[in-house]
């Protein structure tokens, strides 16, 4: 294997790296001995309290370090990439790809297919496990890195390779069940598109990978999403609300057949299903600890025990506010019943929700994350929106104020003549925006913004 350098971007201060006088520009070489493949390579390493860290300077002279520290202590260095590696694309062609129904003209790294292992652990990305090696099978044991999120769709191999149009799309469903018998935890993934994957072929899908739990803790599905831009590709059809009704009566009987076996309803249906059925969300010990948040499962349910609770414990009192929140329209109806639970206590707080189309990518796309800042501009522009303009940070760029369509939330301001406040994830954050509280200075924010369909690099700090 020829040498591989990692080379530093930043010293943190006060780490050990900066005590070391280590110093960006600088490149790791090995620990312990040992080249670093990637960052599972150096986390794992780094774990000893005694370690060898091989550091070449920008002029070639190399550094041999002995350093001795606290167990899993990092040494407080940032590398250009998250994963210490490049980003390993995606090499499937799948009929239900969302990046392929995205119009041109947009940003680069919005276009990028990931289907990298190692963002299943470190971001929660969904992998095919089209693209792994036995090499990488074994890491992924070895480290025990869990939990691994597998975007299965269905287990019939023929179907699962024509869905993802790869041939090798069937034979790595093989390294699930590897997965399974070494004890490394999993959540799963079904995009479902009708007349597919549904129906008897879904009860199939769900009955094999029942066999894997708990192991497997959760399995989801989610309905496909269709844009407008589905020139030439491959003519999948929406669900309706009889589909939605049928959907979640399949669920409703695995949970029930799961709950008694495994002790867990297993088999989730996303948040979507229920709205499009009109039917009410399941309550909250029916998502077994919220395990798949990140892909709509629960996300309404909690944020309304969050925000019931956070309601329960303030005083009413007779403040006057007047602002609006934007949202999607899956989700405005939903938003609307919690601010008129809040204005019966605070009857002087006015709380306008606007559910907003999305014209941008078509109007079956109903969900706030993919609400674009040209769409918030001309379905609200001219409108008196009070005080301040409320969007969750599910709309923006990870770390950054910046909608999909590279509109900043400063135009947004500007352009509607108001102020806009990105709201963080919770029911209590949004009861704090609704209310002008502002949050205890000693909480983190929890700004985990949207990262479906975008690759961004990761920092990794040393811990305290």
């Amino acid at each position: 294997m020829a040498q591989k350098k990692h080379v530093i971007t930043r010293v943190l201060e006060g780490s050990i790296a900066g005590e070391l006088e280590l110093e960006a520009g600088d490149s790791l070489l090995t620990i312990n001995g040992m080249q670093v493949e990637d960052v599972f390579d150096y986390r794992y390493l780094m774990n000893d309290e005694l370690i060898t860290v091989e550091i070449e300077k920008p002029d070639g002279e190399v550094w041999e370090l002995e350093i001795e520290k606290e167990y899993e202590e990092d040494l407080g260095i940032e590398f250009a990439s998250g994963l210490m590696d490049d980003y390993r694309s995606c090499s499937n062609r799948c009929l239900f790809c969302f990046i392929d129904q995205m119009p041109p003209g947009m940003r680069e790294t919005l276009y990028f297919k990931d289907d990298d292992s190692r963002l299943s652990f470190l971001q929660g990305n969904y992998i095919t496990l089209t693209n792994l090696h036995d090499h990488d099978v074994e890491r992924m044991i070895r480290f025990h890195l869990e939990p691994v999120n597998i975007s299965f769709h269905t287990t019939n191999p023929e179907l699962r390779c024509r869905m993802l149009h790869n041939r090798f799309a069937g034979r790595a469903l093989k390294i699930a069940r590897r997965l399974y018998e070494a004890g490394i935890t999993m959540n799963g993934q079904i995009v479902l598109c009708k007349g597919i994957n549904d129906g008897a072929e879904l009860e199939r899908t769900i009955r094999d990978l029942s066999g894997y739990a708990p192991v497997l803790k959760s399995l989801s599905i989610v309905p496909v999403g269709l844009t407008k831009y589905r020139e030439g590709l491959y003519p999948l059809e929406p669900f309706d609300r009889q589909d939605a009704k049928e959907l979640i009566r399949q669920v409703r009987i695995w949970q029930q057949k799961m709950k008694a076996l495994s002790g867990l309803n297993f088999v989730h249906a996303s948040d979507e299903w229920y709205l499009m059925a009109g039917e009410p969300l399941p309550d909250e010990e029916s998502y077994d600890g919220y395990p798949q948040l990140e892909n709509g499962v629960g996300m309404l349910r909690l944020q309304e025990e969050e925000f019931t609770k956070a309601l329960a414990g303030r005083k009413a009192d007779d403040r006057k506010i007047r602002k609006t929140i934007a949202t999607g329209l899956l989700a405005a109806p939903v938003i609307e019943k919690l601010m008129e639970r809040m204005r019966e206590r605070f009857p002087g707080v006015e709380i306008f929700v606007e559910g907003i189309e999305n014209r941008f990518f078509g109007e079956r796309i109903t969900v706030s994350g993919l609400i674009t800042g040209q769409d918030l501009i001309a379905q609200l522009k001219g409108k008196d929106l009070g005080e301040e303009l409320l969007v969750p940070c599910n709309m923006l760029r990870s770390q950054e104020d910046v909608f999909l369509d590279d509109i900043t939330v400063s135009f947004v301001e500007q352009e509607l003549g108001t102020r806009v406040r990105v709201v963080d994830r919770g029911g209590d954050r949004l009861l704090e925006a609704a209310l002008s509280v502002k949050p205890a200075a000693e909480r983190e924010t929890d700004r985990k913004r949207r990262q479906s369909y975008e690759q961004t690099s990761g920092s990794h700090r040393r811990k305290a």
